[in-house]
């Protein structure tokens, strides 16, 4: 099974990161408002970076750093997350998606 670990752009400017097994049924979760606590109080904007990973392992792993990066670090990722790949051992893909 695959693995995808995504960030938000919010409307407040902030960035949400997850992780989730399907990717298309979780960012549609968040625009309808049932996503999670913070994204109901922070409406999401637009999905900015989504990665696919092989297992839940890694993509928890992803997740838990992004989240721990600053947001300069996490701007930086989303445009230009080959960058990071010294940074996250794991091997991600990334999958470009502009709008949801």
């Amino acid at each position: 099974m695959q693995y995808y670990v995504y960030i938000l752009l919010c409307k407040n400017n902030s960035l949400y990161t997850g992780y989730t097994n399907n990717l298309k049924k979780r960012i549609a979760a968040h625009f309808e408002g049932k996503g999670c606590k913070y994204t109901k109080s922070f409406k999401p904007e637009r999905l900015v970076a989504s990665f696919k990973l092989e297992n839940k392992n890694e993509a928890l792993s992803l997740e838990a750093k992004i989240k721990n990066l600053s947001r300069k670090d996490k701007d930086l990722l989303i445009i230009s997350p080959s960058s990071f790949i010294n940074i996250f051992p794991a091997i991600f893909q990334v999958i470009l998606i502009e709008e949801v």
